[in-house]
């Protein structure tokens, strides 16, 4: 039996100040200074942000478009080989597999994930 291992936790109230909305994909262009990242366009109800993800390989950008995602809206914006990122998108790893985090609902674009 493999032994599971044992993750840190934090408390619910750290948990708590992480900010996460509904992302409408409008544009993924390849990022000018790296094979592997996106830079995504993103509308979040109030405003549209810039994001960078490394997400080339897994998917294709026309791929992208239209989707409905969940992003982490309050974290530092930083720099990713030059360009800024304001926010991150979620997604799930299995081996080689990547799969977006989208909702399953016709929710606007900035809803507020609880």
């Amino acid at each position: 039996m493999k032994e599971k291992s044992v993750e840190e936790t934090i408390p619910f109230g750290e948990f708590k100040r992480l900010r996460f909305k509904v992302g409408l994909v409008k544009e993924v262009q390849n990022h000018p200074n790296a094979d592997k990242l996106f830079v995504i366009r993103v509308d979040l109800g109030d405003e549209e942000r810039q994001l960078v993800a490394g997400l080339k390989g897994y998917y294709g950008a026309e791929e992208m478009v239209g989707k409905k995602v969940v992003v982490v809206t309050n974290l530092e914006a930083a720099r990713l080989r030059g360009v800024e990122s304001r926010g991150m998108l979620l997604a799930a790893q299995s081996g080689s597999v990547v799969s977006l985090l989208t909702v399953d609902k016709d929710v606007p674009a900035g809803s507020e994930i609880l």
